[in-house]
C-alpha cells in the first residue's frame, strides 16, 4: 500500500503518463513540498513538508515507474491549458483504490495538486483521504544533493531516484 500512495502523492510532481497530454515542463532544480492530507472516516489530517531535488531525466523516471505499477490502469487524464486532471485505479489484494486528481501548474516553478482516493474495502481502516500537495521551485540543488533526493526537515534523506 505505501508504495501505492506514494505513486498517487508523486503524481503531482511527475504525471503519471507521458504522451499527448504532456503537462508543461518545469524548472529543474530544488522543489519544496507541503502536503496535506485527511483521511477518513476518522477526519485525521496530518501535514508534511520537505524538499526535493528534480531534473527532467529523474521526472522521467518517476513517470516510467508509475507507469509500471503493477495491477494499476488510468481510467482518463486530460490536459486543458496547464491544467491536468486524472484518474486512476489500481487492485491492492482484495481493496480497489481509485484516485481523482487534477494537478495546476503555475508557470515553471509551481504546482497545485488535490487529489482524493478511495479503498473498497477500507485499507487500513481508511476508507478515503484527500492530499493537496503544494510545490515550489527554490532554486538550484545544493552541493551533495543529487536528483530525486528528498530531504525531510530533520535532515533524514530519502533517495526516491536509482542512483
Amino acid at each position: 500500500m505505501q508504495r501505492i500512495v506514494l505513486a498517487f502523492a508523486v503524481t503531482g510532481l511527475a504525471i503519471l503518463i507521458a504522451g499527448p497530454t504532456d503537462p508543461p515542463p518545469v524548472k529543474e532544480g530544488l522543489w519544496t513540498i507541503h502536503t496535506e492530507t485527511t483521511n477518513n472516516p476518522s477526519g485525521k489530517k496530518s501535514e508534511a513538508s520537505y524538499t526535493l531535488c528534480r531534473t527532467h531525466a529523474f521526472d522521467e523516471q518517476m513517470r516510467a515507474s508509475e507507469k509500471s505499477m503493477k495491477g494499476c490502469s488510468v481510467v482518463s487524464e486530460n490536459l486543458e491549458g496547464h491544467n491536468y486532471s486524472s484518474e486512476i485505479q489500481c487492485k491492492a489484494g482484495a481493496t480497489t483504490i481509485s484516485s481523482k486528481g487534477t494537478t495546476t501548474f503555475k508557470g515553471d516553478t509551481a504546482i497545485h495538486m488535490e487529489q482524493h482516493t478511495s479503498y473498497s474495502p477500507a485499507m487500513g481502516g481508511v476508507t478515503d483521504s484527500t492530499i493537496v500537495i503544494d510545490s515550489t521551485y527554490t532554486g538550484s540543488c545544493p552541493d551533495g544533493v543529487a536528483p530525486g533526493d528528498r530531504t525531510n526537515p530533520d535532515g533524514t534523506v530519502i533517495h526516491l531516484a536509482k542512483h
